[in-house]
């Protein structure tokens, strides 16, 4: 079991910062795979998340990282409520949303939003842009008339560097980096506090990554916005995250301030995800040290016994097989599920 990190304040005295708009208790998403053509029946399960815990302030970025299918964006979309999660909690400012009628949650939608990793395929090709951004303020009724309406999407259009005008083109007449900020400017038309960023920046050239990350820090600040970052780039996570979770094959194995990190990893998966992030000076990246792991990814389908990274862990011993290493606290704000981490259940 994943034990709940406390919640410890930031600097400072009690703040808009220090309050916790979101927190995951033991979040389990695990998808049922059926045999037979007519009478179907349930003979096993994908544990694509298998007992997440973590928290988010108000106004910070959490940055999750990991392999591809390790459970990022299950865990995004069990949050929004798109995916009805196996078991656990999902409590956004005080309420359960597991728990909440259909009508309800529809209109805590409002509160909560997502920004897609594809840009291409994220936005319907038969509207255009400005009827892409418009229609959430239809369906959540927030415009009076058209003038109005009109009105909101031109100035949403302007708070992610488009032009209005820009409003009757499809998004086939855009770039990926312009559909993108298409998908921004949806999120935000219904005043979101919270928004789950899945991967929103993968698909995109390494220079339009720096501008639609530029954007994301500009409008958090101007809005007051929380984020979710979901992403594989290290890189990207530290620039724009205040704090950083790693996850592997459905659970969380470290999490911690984001320079914390990536200066003293503990967990042997996380030393080997920093371990292959290039640097660009060949003499540190000559001295640092290598981490090579052997073997592929356990199926989600049957994970390993005990911890789920000791098939391929460096460190690994018999015990990390028969033993599921709780997410503890090592150092003061930071965690880490590896019984060999030093410090491991000392604090």
């Amino acid at each position: 079991m994943t034990t709940m990190p406390e919640t410890e304040p930031l600097s400072g005295d009690s703040s808009n910062q220090n309050e916790v708009l979101l927190e995951v208790k033991n979040l389990k998403m695990h998808f049922p795979v059926t045999s037979g053509m007519f009478f179907s029946r349930t003979v096993a399960h994908i544990k694509a998340v298998d007992d997440v815990s973590f928290f988010v302030r108000k106004g910070e970025t959490l940055g999750l990282v990991g392999e591809s299918g390790c459970g990022k964006t299950t865990t995004g979309r069990c949050i929004l409520q798109l995916y009805k999660p196996t078991a656990g909690e999902v409590i956004f400012e005080g309420r359960e949303l597991t728990t909440l009628p259909s009508n309800d949650m529809r209109r805590m939608r409002r509160e909560m939003q997502v920004i897609f990793q594809d840009p291409y395929s994220s936005l319907n090709p038969r509207m255009t842009a400005g009827n892409i951004i418009g229609e959430p303020l239809i369906i959540h009724k927030l415009v009076d008339n058209k003038a109005a309406y009109r009105e909101r999407v031109a100035e949403l259009l302007q708070n992610v560097g488009l032009n209005p005008y820009m409003a009757d083109r499809f998004p086939h007449e855009f770039s990926g980096g312009q559909r993108q900020r298409i998908g921004v400017a949806r999120a935000l038309s219904v005043e979101p506090k919270f928004i789950v960023a899945d991967e929103p920046v993968s698909a995109l050239d390494v220079s339009i990554q720096a501008q639609i990350i530029n954007l994301l820090e500009d409008l958090q600040e101007r809005f007051n916005l929380t984020y979710l970052f979901i992403a594989h780039d290290l890189s990207v996570v530290r620039h724009i995250s205040d704090r950083v979770g790693v996850m592997y094959l459905g659970h969380i194995v470290e999490m911690a301030d984001r320079n914390e990190i990536y200066v003293d990893p503990v967990h042997p998966y996380t030393k080997a995800l920093l371990s292959a992030v290039p640097i660009p000076d060949p003499v540190i990246d000559a001295q640092r040290e290598r981490v090579v792991l052997t073997g592929e990814v356990p199926s989600p389908l049957n994970p390993p016994s005990g911890c789920v990274f000791h098939p391929r862990c460096p460190i690994a011993t018999a015990e990390c097989s028969q033993v599921i290493p709780e997410l503890r606290q090592v150092q003061p704000n930071h965690w880490a599920a590896c019984i060999h981490a030093p410090g491991y259940g000392a604090i």
